[in-house]
């Protein structure tokens, strides 16, 4: 696999992968919420139209997808790389999403609003994400024409996000903070400042594997720039204690932190039995201890793909059929040990 979720980026250590997201809304069209089916219907031919055949800068480089016409199992495939959300995933009727070839972008249609564009890249590049976001907004006004207001800006389904539209987001990678506690103190500075962390696959869902997603909570009188800088600033406070806490951890008591990552690791190369649960926790662990040098034989790549291969769709995806909860279990502990037992 070479997609741009399995490579690593700069401050790779804490931060996983780096999101913008914009949310547009057709002008003359309800929003979602409010549309009749054939409104509906309407809406996913103009977006698909827009890219495919409108705009021939882009549109050899995406594809796509009828949302209605996949299975849960590839819906799920499709949440697990954080290429549509949960909510998008679930049955409707008219709903798709245009992905590039790179999977690095995804333009998600009548999820929350008509439009949901956004950018992915690995560990702290939000700059470019931007730039990225903002070109393909361009290019698709070049066709649509959106809801916006002179004094509001763009109008969208969730007051939250009028404004510029702009959500936007850091993967963080944050055992440490966990391990000492101090990720209250984040939670409730991060509020106070306007800032969302919620968890692996965004609003409403966990933390697993001591994964956090950081991002901005509203959009309206603020510049896109403004947006950018202070989630740029907050990432790199978290990332600099992230980093303190892990030096401190380990001058306290080096051979117990390296038991930890190494046990971690010894159990993750002879399971025979693995739940999604403790396969995050334990490569948390194995990421941490890669990250700090103690473990040497394995990359930050290898740890990636295990991680996305070993969610209950992709697992199934990769077994080239559906499993049970138990064959599932199985089915990871051997695909985490080939793996592993593959890069050493």
């Amino acid at each position: 696999m070479g997609a741009w979720y399995i490579e690593r980026g700069p401050e790779a250590d804490v931060v996983v992968s780096t999101r913008v997201r914009l949310a547009r809304n057709f002008k003359n069209f309800p929003f979602p919420c409010r549309m009749t089916a054939e409104q509906e219907s309407m809406v996913l031919s103009e977006a698909r139209d827009a890219v495919l055949n409108g705009n021939s800068a882009i549109a050899k480089d995406f594809v796509f997808v009828n949302l209605q016409s996949l299975d849960n199992l590839d819906r799920q495939v499709l949440v697990e790389k954080h290429l549509v959300s949960p909510q998008h995933a679930e049955i409707k009727k008219y709903s798709g999403v245009l992905v590039s070839r790179d999977e690095r972008i995804s333009i998600m249609i009548n999820e929350e609003d008509h439009l949901r564009i956004q950018c992915l890249f690995p560990g702290m590049q939000i700059d470019k994400a931007w730039e990225l976001c903002d070109k393909i907004d361009t290019l698709l006004e070049e066709r649509i024409d959106m809801a916006f207001d002179s004094s509001y800006g763009y109008l969208t389904s969730c007051p939250t996000n009028l404004g510029t539209g702009i959500r936007a987001s850091t993967m963080l990678h944050l055992p440490a903070l966990v391990m000492t506690g101090y990720i209250r103190n984040i939670l409730e500075a991060c509020s106070k400042l306007g800032v969302a962390v919620r968890g692996l696959y965004g609003e409403n869902t966990e933390a697993a594997g001591n994964m956090f997603q950081v991002s901005n909570q509203f959009t309206l009188g603020k510049s896109e720039a403004d947006i950018i800088a202070g989630i740029t600033n907050i990432t790199q406070q978290i990332i600099e204690q992230e980093r303190v806490l892990r030096a401190e951890l380990y001058k306290q008591n080096p051979y117990r932190f390296e038991d930890k990552v190494c046990r971690s690791m010894g159990i993750l190369m002879q399971s025979r039995i693995m739940s999604t649960e403790e396969a995050m926790k334990l490569l948390s662990d194995a990421r941490l201890g890669v990250d700090m040098g103690i473990i040497k034989n394995v990359n930050g790549e290898t740890l990636n793909e295990i991680m996305l291969l070993s969610q209950p769709a992709s697992l199934q995806k990769y077994a080239g059929k559906l499993l049970g909860p138990d064959e599932r279990d199985i089915r990871r502990a051997e695909l985490i040990r080939n793996k592993l037992q593959h890069r050493i």
